[in-house]
């Protein structure tokens, strides 16, 4: 399976992003080597969705970066603005 999904990070905003391993990326995030969220620890996983592919997984990313994907994760999860 590949994911879609959602980190609420130590500064109060949230990250995106898309992967085949969900569970080794989101060790990566809290082992500081992603470059994105290293500054932001500790992370923590609020939302994911299992997509097909990984392209499917990619796409749902950039829906959720748009201002139709925020609004669905704001309804989805009660947060004000994830970004």
């Amino acid at each position: 399976m590949n994911y879609t999904y959602v980190l609420l990070c130590s500064d109060g905003k949230h990250y995106i992003g898309s992967t085949s391993d969900l569970k080794s990326r989101l060790s990566k995030h809290n082992k500081g080597q992603v470059k994105a969220t290293k500054v932001r620890l500790p992370v923590k996983l609020i939302y994911y969705e299992a997509c097909l592919n990984l392209s499917l997984a990619r796409k749902r990313e950039r829906y959720f970066k748009t201002g139709y994907g925020r609004r669905f994760l704001k309804d989805r999860l009660h947060i004000d603005n994830p970004r």
